[in-house]
This record gives C-alpha cells, sequence and structure tokens, in this order.
C-alpha cells in the first residue's frame, strides 16, 4: 500500500515542483481556500494558541494574524515541493543568507555546531546553506509513516549534501564523524513540545511555562560542538533572509539549560517581530497546566 500510494501521489508532487512560481502561489491559493475556508484544519488550535499567547490582542487582530498565517503555510507546503526540482541558482536567490561568515570563521577553528532554529519562516529551504559552507550539514528529523516517501526527502536533501538522521540516530552519527575528523553541522528546530513526562527543563516560552526539548544543548556539550542560532525573516513571498548568530564556541561553560533558554529568547523576539510567520497549528501549549511543583 505505501508503495501503490507513492506512484499514485509522486507523479502530482513532480508536476506542481516544475510550476513556475507565479502558478505555483496561484496553485497555493487555492489550497488556502481549502484548508482555511472549507476544511477550517486546526483553526481552533490556531486561534487558541494566539489568544493564549497575544491576550491584549483583540479579535480583529487575532483573525489577521491567523489568516496571514494560513496563506503563509499553503507557500510553505508547496514551497517544500518545489524543492524537488528547484535550481541552486534560484534557491540562493530566494533564500539569502546574509553572513556566511560566521560559519566559515568556525571551520578555521575546526569548530563543528549545533545550529538551533524555531518552525518560523522557512525552515525546509535551510538546507541551501550548505552550497555556502564546507561542514557536512545533518538534520534531526521524524521518520516519515511512508518509507519510499522517507527515501524521497532523504534524496532531496543529499543533492546538498545534507543528511536526515533520527534522534536515536543522532550521537552514533556524530561522534563517529568526530572521530573521523569531520566537521558537522547539525540542524535542529528546538522549539516542539516533548512528552511532559520525560522533560528535564521546564521555561517560559512566550510567557507561558512549558516542558522544552534539551537535547541539541545536551550534544553541544558532549561533543564540545559551537552553537549558533539561525534567524530567518520573511521578505515577501518566496524570499527569506537569514542571519546566523553565534550563541557560543564553548558550551561547557555555560549551566545547564543556559543556552536552551538563549534560543528560547532569541526565538521569541522573532516571533514578536512577525507573528504571522510561526507554526501556529504546533500545539506547542498543552503541557502548561502539568508543571511540576519543582519547575513552579
Amino acid at each position: 500500500m505505501q508503495f501503490l500510494a507513492y506512484i499514485l501521489i509522486y507523479p502530482f508532487l513532480w508536476l506542481i515542483s516544475i510550476l513556475p512560481f507565479r502558478l505555483l502561489y496561484l496553485f497555493s491559493d487555492g489550497i488556502y481556500i481549502l484548508i482555511y475556508h472549507i476544511i477550517g484544519y486546526r483553526k481552533k488550535t490556531v486561534k487558541e494558541n494566539l489568544h493564549l499567547v497575544f491576550p491584549d490582542k483583540s479579535n480583529k487582530e487575532i483573525k489577521t494574524i491567523t489568516k496571514t498565517f494560513y496563506h503563509h503555510l499553503c507557500d510553505m507546503i508547496v514551497e517544500s515541493i518545489k524543492s524537488m526540482t528547484i535550481s541552486e541558482a534560484e534557491m540562493k536567490k530566494r533564500f539569502v543568507i546574509k553572513n556566511v561568515d560566521q560559519i566559515l570563521e568556525l571551520e578555521k577553528e575546526n569548530k563543528s555546531i549545533v545550529l538551533m532554529c524555531g518552525h518560523y519562516a522557512s525552515w525546509e529551504w535551510i538546507f541551501i546553506l550548505q552550497r555556502h559552507i564546507n561542514h557536512k550539514g545533518y538534520a534531526i528529523y521524524k521518520r516519515l509513516a511512508n518509507k519510499y516517501f522517507d527515501a524521497l526527502v532523504k534524496r532531496i536533501r543529499a543533492k546538498y549534501n545534507s543528511y536526515l538522521i533520527t534522534t536515536k540516530e543522532t550521537f552514533t552519527v556524530l561522534m563517529a564523524a568526530k572521530k573521523k575528523g569531520e566537521l558537522t553541522i547539525n540542524g535542529f528546530a528546538a522549539d516542539q513540545s516533548p512528552k511532559h513526562d520525560k522533560a528535564f527543563h521546564w521555561q517560559e516560552f512566550m510567557n507561558i511555562k512549558v516542558p522544552v526539548h534539551t537535547g541539541a544543548e545536551l550534544l553541544a556539550k558532549k561533543l564540545d560542538m559551537a552553537v549558533v542560532f539561525l534567524k530567518v525573516k520573511k521578505l515577501k513571498r518566496g524570499y527569506y533572509e537569514a542571519t546566523i548568530e553565534t550563541i557560543t564556541k564553548t558550551p561547557r561553560e555555560y549551566k545547564d539549560y543556559d543556552i536552551t533558554d538563549i534560543f528560547l529568547k532569541r526565538l521569541e523576539a522573532q516571533i514578536y517581530e512577525a507573528p504571522e510567520y510561526y507554526l501556529w497549528t504546533h500545539k506547542r501549549w498543552k503541557h502548561r497546566d502539568k508543571v511540576p511543583e519543582n519547575f513552579r
């Protein structure tokens, strides 16, 4: 059944991917009508999240952010499909990284890197970074249920010297790379919600205490990697600008969870600037009423 689904859906995805951008975004507008106006995909979750973190905003303001967010979400869907066939030159034009020299300096210092970012603006086109640097790229991800689509996503990333690995594989793969003397840059979208009963750290995010993933910080300390934050800004439809902000070159000098907290604060600032580009469909604050006594 998985293979049947793949061979039926893949040609459709490929046809979408070869559309010129003007037609691609017309298709995105059609998806918007479907998922926002007809299906209402997670609209309740999105509005609850926005009212929760922006209690001072009016219903009109929340509605405006919501609609803009759904337009952006649909753009993200078609842009991820476009990754199948987009040229390197086109992607470099549309996803500009302002200060790649930050990474090149770390390369001169023989430092591997933990790159932390949020589900903000575009995280689908971040892998074009690999065309500007020499570090081998890894992104930590959750394996897709359909093994054929999982392999497709991996092939797309591999074109740019970027490889997907699961959480369970991460330490083994990166330790092996360290032993071989390879420099790696390892991407973590570190703003998702861990299981509350397995969380080691709780912190306020958008003024609400939640459990926080700490794996990126733990890995940086174990393997003595520099930590950077990738701030992505949406300039206009289909165009993004990224800035690399070095958090530390010496993670072991920080107290436990300080690096994670710095990341959260930078992500918060990014969201406050333009909240419509954050992934509001995710139930990030679902454990807010389960804060353990020792974290209150």
